[in-house]
């Protein structure tokens, strides 16, 4: 999903209305990989299919290890990438690699035979470093599209058309899966199969809008005469990672953010597969985030109020509260109602936590440099999504599963706190100085 504080304040006017939806649009269209791949359908899917030939914990863990290794990629591979788009003005063309490549390895997810797990966590890992480093590019599209007064408005208005198409999709797909044979398919397997194949062709459709309507941002001022040598680029980064300790608060938010977000990650990528491994049903779980995707949109409007009376540190504190409510919960998993009223808390925390982390994030950066640091930003989120899902598969290995769920709590309660310890006035000071 897109973020208003995920891209940059440009000088530019307001596009015309149809290039601000073709861009929503494109949220709309790669919102069905994060439902109906990430988070619903593949994980409990490859669950099954991995049980074939190992046990339940196992395949778990399988899963873990291949998320966090797709992350780490995604991460490693998206600053590149974003600072040669930066650098040569062709944000749309690599974007459109991206969900070429990305369209082409989900399709391949539908043509993998019954038994290869292997191939199911290959042709995943390609389509998702796609997916992540596509979103990056497609972030840094915003100015194109939107005035410095503006973005917030059409941002969010991206994650509403997100929410949305992705809960539509899922919908149709869980209506193939729940009754394949009204829908003319043989069985669940084969529905799941069209889940896939249908979110390739859906991602890849609705991309079309914005690169016809999308304007292209020029390249930076003497990007003919600057280096896109891989090198010269990572050297950029690690300096920038050198002087992040000379904004204390900046860096200590970095900190509290790298930790509660390494748990809302792993939450999101592994809540389907470990309720698979308790015995919740495919149903059950594809049902529940459906219901995740229904409430999350007003759920984090809500949440966004609670700025005013509390704050946006206090109201993220108790938005990681939740996750420790979620954690206990996963704990104590055993029915079928308690996956339904851990989503239902997922809904009501999610998309308001992340969101106020960012726009924090952003009045603590300083405006000449804010570009380059939400770009570190992304990294670092990626980054953070891989110690979580390797901790988690770890644990699920040795103990069977149950036990995982609580390495997250050290990473909810320890980022809450050191997130309260940030003085965000004394930061956006130092920022504006």
């Amino acid at each position: 999903m897109a973020s208003a504080a995920s891209a940059p304040p440009a000088d530019v006017g307001a596009a015309p209305p149809s290039a601000v939806r073709a861009w929503c649009f494109y949220d709309w269209a790669n919102s069905a990989f994060a439902t109906t791949i990430t988070a619903a359908v593949l994980p409990p899917y490859f669950a099954a299919v991995a049980a074939r030939s190992m046990p339940a914990h196992v395949a778990t863990a399988r899963w873990a290890y291949a998320s966090a290794l797709a992350m780490l990629a995604a991460a490693m591979l998206a600053p590149v990438l974003g600072s040669i788009a930066d650098r040569l003005g062709r944000r749309k063309r690599l974007l459109f690699g991206c969900v070429l490549i990305g369209s082409i390895g989900t399709l391949g997810m539908a043509f993998v035979p019954g038994r290869e797990w292997l191939g199911l966590l290959a042709t995943f890992g390609v389509a998702f470093i796609a997916f992540a480093t596509g979103n990056v590019l497609y972030d840094s599209l915003l100015p194109a599209v939107a005035s410095p007064s503006e973005m917030h408005r059409v941002s969010a208005r991206g994650f509403a058309y997100g929410y949305f198409g992705g809960g539509v999709l899922l919908a149709i797909n869980l209506a193939w899966i729940l009754f394949p044979r009204r829908f003319g398919l043989a069985d669940a397997e084969a529905a799941t199969r069209l889940s896939f194949a249908s979110v390739a062709v859906w991602w890849l459709l609705f991309s079309v809008p914005l690169f016809r309507r999308v304007p292209e941002p020029p390249a930076e001022a003497g990007a003919a005469r600057r280096s896109t040598n891989v090198v010269e680029i990572l050297r950029g980064v690690l300096a920038t990672t050198k002087s992040l300790p000379r904004s204390p608060e900046l860096f200590r938010f970095l900190l509290a953010f790298w930790l509660y977000s390494d748990g809302i990650g792993t939450v999101i990528k592994m809540a389907t597969v470990y309720g698979s491994e308790a015995g919740i049903g495919r149903n059950d779980l594809i049902g529940a985030l459906l219901m995740v995707q229904i409430l999350a949109a007003p759920a984090s409007l809500l949440f966004g109020r609670l700025v005013r009376p509390l704050g946006p540190q206090r109201a993220v504190a108790l938005g990681l509260v939740g996750y420790v409510a979620i954690t206990l919960l996963g704990f104590l998993l055993s029915k079928p109602i308690h996956f339904w009223m851990l989503a239902a808390l997922v809904a009501l925390v999610q998309g308001g936590t992340q969101a106020l982390s960012r726009s924090m994030f952003a009045s603590l950066v300083p405006r000449r440099k804010l570009s380059e640091l939400f770009g570190f930003y992304s990294v670092s989120e990626k980054l953070a999504g891989v110690v979580g899902p390797v901790l988690f598969g770890l644990v699920a290995q040795w103990s069977a599963g149950r036990f995982a769920v609580l390495t997250l709590l050290p990473s909810f309660i320890i980022g809450g706190w050191l997130l309260l310890t940030v003085d965000l006035e004394r930061g956006a000071r130092r920022a504006q100085e």
